[in-house]
């Protein structure tokens, strides 16, 4: 039976079958909370009884809200970077961080779905106070250096297509909130097509490009295989960690965790478990596109720079003026703007329901989204505005990779407690991970570890 909200009290668990989960009222009575984002809980019909292609529209849109952090303006620099400097050699880069984002994300709606609890709430109810309050304080870092790239990105391409002047740019970012209110006030399947069809845009102008760019589609799959050579050089590795950062997004683990709960699917064994299956599907075939657009954007920066010998095409601005001219089309570089704005602009929704949702599961306090959005976009306007003021607009690209650096660092404290969690039989009941998903998944975590402990190392090394 569906729980009924009571405004501004704490509630029941919002799945009967919670308490048999591990977060029982007896064992945490001051910590039972409201279901996550109250005002979309369960409001999308599932039924069970449904055909299979009804069930799968009942739960397409949460993949693509996560896919959105997946191929935001942080990736362009990066994977631009990459391309252009490195031909198709950090392919396989995009690669394994996508299907590890496939693999985490599918972790994180078991969770939200097992137990109706997204991961800040988990991690509320779990750990202590203090290491509460320390995991959240990381968490919004990693949204304010998304939202930073985010604020960057929409800059750039307000620069690139309006003439606009950066700074300027940066500060009309701040009114994207309005766009946040209007479709989170209409409903969350407006939220899910607006971000569908933005999606749908940028792949379309990527797909576009590629066409004209010719790209040496045997070299591209050479790319796809890893190369020892990565760990060695310190420059490959540095983007290397910012791809993986701009593509496994600690917040998304947060974010998706919660709004697989939007989706109406019964209390009982069988209907949850057929919540995870139709669930993982819609997160896997979004994480699907974001990894065409990632590839995407390094292809075109190896096919249209590298291979002409333009290897240090690492500023967005640039590769915007190149492009037209380098592949003699003259709709090359509005398309690549229009394509950034379009990213920019998606990522603001998923960064406001995010911060939205780790602000109250964490410590249980609600703001208006509003309130909440000037706030996170507060925490990136600043640094924006300070850097493009005192060190000049060349270092936004810059500004934009060392972004997707930090979120990479930011990883391990999102994917242990998830992986923690989802092989706790206690917490997931017949839902936990088998040993082999819980290997496969500390494999992973160690391999995040791994290559930012490599970084650092390299770093000091040179110093």
């Amino acid at each position: 039976m569906a729980p009924t909200i009571r405004p501004q009290l704490e509630m029941d668990p919002p799945i009967a079958a919670e308490s048999s989960a591990g977060f029982s009222l007896a064992e945490t009575p001051a910590r039972v909370l409201l279901p996550s984002l109250p005002e979309s809980h369960r409001t999308i019909p599932f039924s069970s009884g449904a055909s299979w292609f009804r069930k799968i529209l009942a739960f397409a849109g949460p993949g693509y809200l996560v896919a959105v952090g997946y191929m935001d303006p942080g990736n362009w620099a990066t994977d631009l970077g990459g391309g252009s400097k490195f031909g198709y050699t950090l392919l396989s880069v995009i690669l394994i961080s996508n299907l590890m984002a496939m693999f985490l994300q599918a972790l994180s709606a078991k969770l939200g779905i097992a137990t109706g609890r997204d991961l800040a709430q988990a991690c509320r109810e779990h750990y202590s106070r203090r290491t509460s309050v320390f995991l959240w304080v990381i968490c919004e870092i990693a949204i304010a250096a998304c939202d930073l790239a985010e604020v960057l990105g929409s800059a750039v391409a307000l620069k690139l297509l309006f003439g606009l002047p950066l700074l300027a740019g940066v500060l009309i970012t701040a009114l994207d909130v309005l766009i946040v209110l209007l479709l989170q006030g209409r409903g969350f399947r407006l939220v899910e097509a607006f971000v569908v069809t933005l999606i749908g845009s940028i792949a379309a102008c990527f797909a576009y490009e590629i066409f004209f760019a010719h790209p040496l589609w045997r070299e591209a799959a050479i790319g796809l295989l890893p190369r020892i050579e990565i760990l060695r050089n310190r420059e490959m590795l540095y983007i290397a960690i910012g791809i993986l950062g701009a593509t496994v997004m600690p917040h998304n683990l947060y974010l998706h965790s919660s709004i697989v709960q939007t989706r109406d699917f019964g209390a009982s064994t069988r209907d949850r478990r057929e919540a995870v299956r139709y669930a993982v599907f819609d997160s896997t075939l979004a994480l699907g596109f974001a990894l065409f657009i990632n590839a995407a954007i390094l292809v075109l920066g190896a096919a249209a720079f590298h291979t002409r010998g333009l290897n240090n095409v690492a500023e967005i601005a640039d590769a915007y003026k190149l492009l037209s001219p380098v592949l003699g089309v003259s709709l090359a570089s509005t398309l690549f703007a229009c394509a950034l704005l379009a990213s920019g602009q998606n990522s603001t929704l998923t960064g406001t329901l995010a911060g939205q949702i780790v602000m109250e599961g964490f410590l249980h306090i609600r703001l208006k989204p509003w309130l909440r959005r000037l706030i996170t976009r507060a925490m990136a306007i600043i640094p924006a505005a300070l850097v493009i003021g005192f060190a000049g607009e060349n270092k936004v690209t810059s500004l934009l990779i060392l972004s997707q650096v930090i979120l990479s660092f930011q990883l391990p404290f999102a994917v242990i407690p998830l992986i923690q969690f989802t092989g706790d039989r206690a917490k997931m009941g017949e839902f936990a991970n088998s040993r082999l998903v819980s290997v496969v998944a500390w494999i992973v975590a160690a391999a995040i570890l791994f290559f930012n402990a490599e970084l650092v190392w390299l770093i000091f090394r040179s110093a």
